[in-house]
């Protein structure tokens, strides 16, 4: 694994971990950014090492 694709799955996660503190004191509209920017960060890295196989 790259550097490129271990920072992508640590964003992933970071991401995932602000949405769900977010969901829980201030509800699930106000985490829909992080979720789609921790969606996409995963999606990203999926497809990066789909590409490579």
């Amino acid at each position: 694994m790259k550097l490129f694709d271990t920072l992508l799955l640590s964003l992933g996660v970071v991401f995932i971990i602000i949405s769900i503190y977010e969901v829980m004191a201030q509800g699930l509209s106000y985490a829909y950014s992080s979720l789609m920017l921790a969606l996409l960060s995963f999606f990203w890295f999926t497809y990066r090492k789909k590409s490579k196989a």
